[in-house]
């Protein structure tokens, strides 16, 4: 069996940056909330600004549920879990801390 096109994709691009796995999950996170700031033109304060990081870590983790199950032969739910709480957690910070005042545009 051979690497998906997933699991491909993210071991070039990891071989191009000098960054941890994790610590690409917490940039990828930050790209997710400056594109829901953007695209959904709503305030940091707006919890809807957090929606496209979510989606995008669900939708990744998904995608390593799958290559787990064909690889292992079981899900790494622990794993994943840490991936979704890596990308989305400094987004959430600042959009709590935009909604009690204390960030400001």
């Amino acid at each position: 069996m051979s690497t998906s096109a997933y699991q491909h994709f993210k071991l070039e691009f990891l071989s191009l940056v000098p960054l941890a796995k994790d610590a690409v999950h917490m940039y990828v996170g930050f790209l997710c909330l400056l594109l829901g700031l953007l695209v959904l033109r709503r305030p940091l304060r707006s919890y809807w600004v957090l929606l496209p990081g979510l989606v995008v870590s669900l939708a990744m983790e998904v995608l390593d549920l799958r290559d787990d199950r064909a690889w292992l032969g079981y899900f790494r739910w622990t794993a994943s879990l840490e991936d979704v709480v890596n990308t989305n957690a400094i987004p959430v910070v600042l959009v709590v801390l935009a909604r009690r005042g204390l960030l400001r545009a």
